[in-house]
């Protein structure tokens, strides 16, 4: 069995509208209490190993698939990461 390390992880980011159609055995993630969510709080990430899942053509959409450096490059945009307030700068 492979380990699964950041560079041979998929990615890719559904709306929360679809959570419900995500196996998470299929997923790195264990549930929906262990999902990132963008911070309006209507996306999130799944990440998945060598096999892609089975519910995907289930989506109605999603963004990706993408490496694990494209998704780092995603997940510090405003959509993503919350700005410091200036006044803890």
């Amino acid at each position: 069995m492979s380990q699964n390390t950041p560079n041979t992880l998929t990615y890719i980011i559904i709306n929360m509208t679809e959570i419900g159609l995500v196996d998470f055995n299929e997923v790195l993630q264990t549930s929906e209490a262990t999902i990132r969510l963008s911070v309006d709080g209507l996306k999130t990430v799944l990440k998945w190993g060598s096999v892609e899942p089975a519910f995907l053509p289930n989506l109605s959409s999603y963004e990706g698939p993408y490496t694990h450096s494209e998704i780092l490059t995603i997940m510090t945009t405003p959509e993503w990461t919350n700005p410091i307030p200036p006044e803890l700068n």
